[in-house]
């Protein structure tokens, strides 16, 4: 494969695999995070969202974080707060939960590196149904440019299968905010629906969208993002054979997974998982198998992102109020190649 990581073997309801390997260790690059949710970069420079404190911090080359800003108007409670963060174009795109809503803002990126800082919000999209937890979050700019939004159903199980809610969809926009010409259902931000709470989206080289999405007592899964797409969910949970709606292409037991942030490299689908604490990989020529690994070793991941050089940053997520955090934690990981 492309980078330095290295499959290790592992039974899981979609495939059995081979010879196991061991994987190289990674770094522990920056410690003391509180419950960090996002990682983004502007330029060479990593950005990081925490959770709960509503921090944006940015990361000096040798790990240390310096406050950037705090995000105003942030009601963190349950799984809610400052959740994910994209960068275009020297502006931050940022997803939050506020009193009654999430929605997202971005901001100008003023200053240099060591003395970054934002400008004044702008909204992109509000009225995001919020709730203690399903509250999706991730944000990730596609090939075509458009800015792609995780919604979560946030407890109203039904508004996943309505198209006119924004709950329980990937939704897409442009960059300010106004609904594409060509969005699969006219006037309409959605793009896919059917989902239960997604939070981990990334393309591969050919423009192919995947998305992770925690499932309910059953299954969690990774999904191929079709414009249009009906997920299933409440209707569906994992594999169901139903021609009415898309199956995954890979689903897991959620105490092997609650897979969240994913990152595509030349050869894998990488993703974090959070109750099973590990990190999973999906080939991309046999999108029915996955390997594991540093399964237990480091606890909760929430996110995972390719930097420069192609360089893995691992975002750990052990102080969110369901971990058991070690010493220095949470922490980024790092991860280069050969």
């Amino acid at each position: 494969m492309s980078a330095v990581l290295l499959l290790t073997a592992c039974t899981s309801e979609s495939a059995t695999e081979t010879a196991p390997a061991s994987a190289p260790a990674p770094e522990s690059f920056t410690e003391g995070l509180e419950a960090p949710w996002s990682i983004a970069f502007h330029g060479e420079v990593a950005l990081v969202s925490e959770r709960d404190s509503a921090r944006v911090l940015e990361i000096a080359d040798d790990g240390t974080a310096r406050e950037v800003a705090v995000i105003d108007g942030v009601s963190a409670r349950g799984e809610g707060g400052l959740l994910g963060l994209a960068v275009r174009e020297d502006q931050l795109f940022t997803y939050i939960t506020a009193a009654d809503e999430n929605r997202v803002e971005r901001r100008d990126i003023r200053g240099e590196p060591g003395d970054l800082s934002l400008g004044l919000p702008t909204t992109v999209i509000d009225g995001i149904p919020a709730a203690g937890n399903h509250n999706g979050g991730r944000l990730g700019f596609g090939p075509d440019g458009m800015l792609y939004i995780t919604t979560g159903d946030a407890g109203d199980r039904g508004a996943a299968q309505d198209l006119d809610a924004l709950a329980g969809k990937i939704l897409r926009l442009t960059p300010a905010g106004e609904v594409p010409d060509d969005n699969p259902f006219d006037g309409s931000p959605v793009y896919s629906y059917g989902h239960r709470n997604p939070q981990g989206i990334a393309w591969d080289a050919d423009g192919a969208m995947y998305a992770s999405e925690f499932g309910q007592d059953t299954w969690d899964e990774l999904n191929v993002i079709e414009p249009g797409g009906n997920y299933g969910w409440p209707e569906a949970e994992g594999i169901a054979g139903d021609d009415d709606y898309i199956d995954p292409v890979q689903q897991w037991a959620p105490d092997s997974a609650s897979p969240s942030g994913i990152a595509v490299t030349g050869s894998d689908i990488v993703i974090a998982n959070l109750r099973g604490e590990r990190l999973r990989l999906v080939p991309l020529d046999d999108l029915s198998r996955s390997t594991e690994q540093y399964v237990g070793e480091f606890g909760r991941l929430r996110d995972i992102v390719v930097g420069e050089g192609g360089t893995f940053w691992m975002l750990t997520a052990n102080t969110d109020g369901r971990g058991s955090p070690a010493q220095g934690d949470d922490r980024i990981l790092r991860l280069g190649r050969d």
